[in-house]
Parts: C-alpha cells; structure tokens; sequence
C-alpha cells in the first residue's frame, strides 16, 4: 500500500505513525468510492424507468442506508481517537527538553527560509526590527554577549540524525507553511507568532524544505534545502559555516 500510494521516504521517529493514518484513511475512502458507486449503478438499474413505470411514493422502507452512515462514521471516530488525538497530543505536549535537543530557529520571509543558529553557547542572542537589513536579515543585535557566536543560513538547514530536533517557526511577513515531507512535518509560520515543532530524524539525506501555503508572486521559488547528518558531519559543518557566516559579517 506504501508503494502504491507513492509515500516520501519516512525519515523520522514519528513518520510511521502518520503514514498508518494516512494508509487507514486511504483505505476508508477507497471502500466508500468502490461501495457508494457500486450503490449508484445499483439504483440506476433498479429504479430505472422502465421498471417502474409508476412512481411509488411511499419509497423505500430499508434503513440500510443509515445503518451504512453509522457505520463509516464510526470508523472515523476510530480514526480520530485511535490515531489523530495520540499523535497530535504527542507533537504538541510531549516536547523534549531543549537542554538535550539541537534547537534552532527558522525565520520566514518573502520568499526564503532564514535559518538562525545559537552559535557555541547555546544561547539565542537578542534580535531587533529595527536592525533587519540585508546583511543581517534576522536583525541581530551583535552588542548582546550572546549574539557574538549567532549566525544564521538562508535556505540551507542542518540537522543531526538520532537527536530531536525543536524548531521556533514565525515569519517577517505573510502567512508562510515551513514543510518537510520527509520528517513529516507541516507547520503554518505565523507573523508575530513563535511556533514550535519537534521531531527525532533517523534518516541521513539531503532534501528540500517547501512552502505549502500560497504566500506571494514568488512562492514557486520559495525553495530551501535540509540536510540530516550524522553528529560528526553535522558539528563540522557547523564549524565551517560559522566561520563563513561570522566571517562574512565582520
């Protein structure tokens, strides 16, 4: 069914999870398709006119239809507290703690992803509006103790496998959608708003991020690529584009 459906690469902890509902979903309404025609063909042979040359307007007397109802909508409630409520409730309240997360932040904007890294210290440095240019698209403040080691990647996030991941999404602008297909994530970016989402990447690869909501003329260039690494290759290439980003900006 996996390969039937064509589903991405499943690339993070949480991924099969998502593709069972997906799959189970599917299969709902393929056997309501298949069955709802088949119940169509039958009432057109039924009660074509041929047959019934007088219309009876007592009608039909099963309640099999509704029986049918009942059923399909308890099937989805199946569905949704089986499956949805669980995973939902684990993407929303079971946040691991930072302390043992890599945590970045990813800023959106008319029509890019702004990628912001805490630097050595862990520590996000203060960022300010009115410093956005740009040769500092996030705005930071490089008088903040903390800001000195900050730096951030436009369209290029790097990742860890084996460890959560936290991201804090917001947005410089519109309305933005930050996904990756491969981790199964989805997530409006929301002017004004920080939104967190999390997930563990098991699979080493290069893929892209994208825009799935219709934010402006440029959106169909609004492509940014993520790469998970393993923990060796991902602090070296952290290393390395620190200098480059650091260097850059001095």
């Amino acid at each position: 069914m996996y390969e039937l459906l064509k589903i991405p690469v499943a690339a993070s902890a949480h991924a099969g999870q998502i593709d069972r509902m997906t799959v189970l979903t599917h299969w709902l309404m393929a056997i309501l398709f298949v069955g709802w025609g088949a119940f169509f063909i039958y009432t057109l042979i039924r009660f074509r006119q041929s047959a019934n040359p007088k219309a009876n307007y007592a009608g039909v007397k099963s309640h099999m239809a509704s029986y049918i109802e009942w059923a399909v909508a308890f099937v989805e409630l199946v569905l949704i507290v089986a499956f949805a409520i669980p995973a939902w409730a684990a993407r929303v309240d079971a946040f691991p703690a930072e302390n043992e997360s890599t945590v970045v932040r990813v800023v959106a904007e008319q029509f890019a992803w702004n990628v912001h890294y805490s630097g050595a210290d862990g520590q996000f440095g203060r960022t300010d509006i009115k410093l956005v240019a740009a040769d500092n698209p996030l705005g930071l403040d490089r008088s903040d103790p903390a800001a000195k080691d900050d730096f951030n990647s436009v369209n290029q996030l790097g990742l860890p496998v084996n460890k959560p991941v936290i991201i804090h999404l917001s947005s410089k602008d519109v309305i933005h959608s930050f996904s990756l297909i491969q981790m199964r994530v989805k997530q409006d970016t929301i002017p004004g708003e920080s939104i967190p989402v999390w997930f563990t990447p098991t699979v080493t690869g290069d893929w892209e991020i994208n825009c799935s909501q219709l934010c402006g003329l440029g959106h169909y260039r609004m492509r940014g690529f993520y790469s998970i690494k393993t923990q060796e290759a991902y602090e070296a290439w952290l290393k390395e584009t620190a200098a480059a980003e650091l260097g850059a900006a001095q």
